[in-house]
């Protein structure tokens, strides 16, 4: 009798040591999928976690997300884990269809295979499945020919894992294992070539993202964030914003609402570590950075002036009405800098003026600790306030600029419309499709020839 208590008992520890370490698997997955900020994109507005649906821009259209709820009819719950472990890190779904890397799996084959195991345990288990369909991508031809990404995956696509630098600190291979890995940050701010591919020796230098611009974020001080400290980056990387230096919106809001603001203290230290050492190889060694440029300067002193064809007063005059009951009549800002100032400002000075468009057009939305960060889009969005036309945002931009910010930028309603309409587009599709036709008259051509010659 006392064998079989023994037995029972022993039955039973066993199966609560299962129970804690599955439960502790699910948890390292749902943390990796936190840190890989699936939630952005596979969760769309006001809908369900992670049931897909979300438009997602790209310079070649429009690309819809999938469903990764572990629906077996409409999501991924029939893949076995080695099948996700493939969408996840080769890009090819289930049914062998290839993913576009708008999905960024060239990132994620950076996760070692114990990580593919618990996001596997966490999206099957945890999440809940979703039984709904999503909309299907449509790109234009030829891209809509899934078959071709075959190609690019050869040329572009790195092997599975992640290989540790000895030489280098457990912290900064931590740091780099996210970064290049599920953080995915060179898939932003990385620029791309002809064929969509990062370019690898231009890392962290800045891309544009659809409407906005993910700026240089490599250690140099004049085109990167040098001159931050590591608390600097991690401060940032919690609350979406730096005092006097930046202010996260668009992708990068999205990132810290739902992904770096839950990482840990020690991921987030080893996070600022690792980029903190990479450096711009191609940039000037000295100079202003974006992050010192503008000055206060009084703008808004035009009460009384009579009205002048073309009105030189027209950017005050927006800058009057929209914006200074927030940032103030010098763009100061508030002095807890919740409302940020102009000048000493990422967004006015940097050589690039899409963010400073795209701010007036879409607005900002954060979400951290801290509470809620908004600014009301101002574009002709259905939630906007005062819609400004793309002749007035340019007018507004260049004012700001001359005043606060990089003086030798200038904006044009056609960039204004450019960016309204999510971005610059590629000249991929363009020239895709002109290259296709070519190819098509070629081969009607060799027809033609050799039909000829059997004539003969």
């Amino acid at each position: 009798m006392l064998k079989i208590k023994l037995i029972t008992l022993s039955l039973l520890l066993i199966g609560g040591t299962a129970q804690a370490n599955d439960e502790a698997l699910i948890q390292k997955g749902q943390y990796l999928a936190t840190a890989s900020d699936c939630t952005a994109c596979h969760t769309a507005e006001q809908g369900q976690p992670f049931a897909g649906g979300k438009a997602i821009d790209s310079p070649v259209g429009q690309i819809i997300a999938t469903n990764i709820t572990p629906s077996t009819t409409a999501g991924i719950g029939t893949y076995t884990e080695q099948q996700f472990a493939d969408a996840l890190r080769k890009g090819i779904r289930a049914d062998g269809a290839r993913l576009y890397p708008a999905m960024p799996y060239t990132a994620y084959a950076t996760l070692t295979d114990d990580d593919v195991h618990a996001l596997y345990a966490y999206f099957m288990s945890a999440v809940k499945p979703v039984d709904r369909a999503t909309e299907q991508t449509h790109l234009p031809f030829p891209l809509n020919l899934r078959v071709s990404l075959f190609f690019w995956n050869a040329l572009f696509l790195n092997a599975p894992g992640y290989t540790p630098d000895t030489t280098k600190s457990a912290a900064w291979n931590r740091g780099r294992y996210l970064v290049d890995g599920a953080a995915h940050c060179s898939t932003c701010h990385t620029p791309r070539g002809f064929l969509m591919q990062e370019k690898t020796r231009e890392a962290f230098t800045g891309a544009q993202v659809g409407a906005w611009y993910a700026p240089n974020i490599t250690a140099n001080a004049t085109t990167g964030i040098g001159e931050w400290s590591q608390q600097d980056l991690v401060t940032y990387l919690k609350t979406g914003r730096l005092a006097g230096k930046a202010q996260a919106a668009g992708s990068m809001a999205e990132a810290i609402t739902h992904s770096f603001q839950y990482l840990s203290e020690d991921d987030l230290a080893a996070i600022a570590e690792y980029m903190r050492s990479v450096g711009d190889k191609g940039a000037p060694a000295s100079g202003v950075s974006r992050f010192q440029q503008g000055t206060a300067a009084n703008g808004t002193a035009f009460r009384g002036d009579p009205l002048s064809t073309p009105d030189i007063h027209a950017g005050a005059r927006l800058y009057s009405g929209n914006c200074a009951s927030c940032h103030g009549t010098h763009a100061q800002g508030t002095k807890d800098a919740f409302y940020p100032s102009l000048f000493h400002n990422s967004a006015t000075a940097d050589e690039n003026p899409s963010n400073l468009i795209a701010t007036i057009l879409f607005g900002v939305q954060r979400h951290t600790a801290e509470g809620d960060v908004y600014m009301p889009p101002f574009g002709a969005q259905p939630n906007a306030i005062n819609p400004l036309d793309d002749q007035q945002i340019a007018t507004l931009s260049n004012w700001i600029l001359q005043r606060y910010g990089n003086a030798d930028v200038t904006v044009s309603p056609e960039q204004v419309a450019e960016i309204r309409r999510g971005g610059p587009a590629s000249p991929l599709v363009m020239m895709a499709q002109a290259g296709t036709g070519i190819g098509a008259l070629l081969v009607v051509v060799l027809i033609i020839i050799g039909w000829r010659r059997r004539r003969r």
